[in-house]
């Protein structure tokens, strides 16, 4: 059994010109140095607007994901909002890590629908969708589509 995607995140604290700039001012990213993970599941909780969800789209670019979400294969851009903050992390991998991986944001479930829509349109269509359940992600209920990704991906 492979081990944890990653073992604990750093900031590379030494390479940033202000923490008084986004998103270095962000309380998670002001005070982070390193930031431990457990090989099954870590939460991150705190008051909106305390840096959770930047600091998770950060790590998952550091990882080679898509800021937008999906499969590492995905390499679409609805609109660019992503900060720069992967830039400053590093990865502490496990180094019998699993290969595979999906970036999920909730509010960016639709693109990856409208994504995975787009690729089955193209050479050898229908493939992607069929990882993903066969059934386009805008015809099912967000719990569908969420139990689809999460059960089926094989990419």
């Amino acid at each position: 059994m492979p081990g944890a995607y990653l073992r604990s995140v750093r900031l590379e604290r030494d390479t940033i010109d202000s923490f008084d700039d986004y998103p270095f001012s962000i309380p998670a990213v002001r005070h982070l140095r390193e930031l431990k993970l457990d090989p099954k599941c870590t939460f991150l909780v705190g008051d909106n607007g305390t840096g959770k969800s930047t600091l998770i789209e950060a790590i998952a670019v550091a990882a080679g994901f898509n800021a937008e979400g999906g499969t590492k294969n995905f390499a679409f851009a609805t609109r660019r909002s992503e900060s720069d903050l992967h830039r400053h992390l590093r990865l502490v991998r496990n180094p019998r890590r699993p290969r595979d991986g999906f970036f999920l944001r909730a509010e960016s479930l639709f693109n990856v629908g409208t994504e995975i829509e787009r690729l089955d349109r193209g050479p050898g269509g229908g493939r992607v969708s069929a990882a993903y359940g066969g059934i386009s992600l805008h015809e099912q209920s967000h719990g569908e589509s969420l139990k689809h990704l999460f059960a089926e991906p094989d990419e």
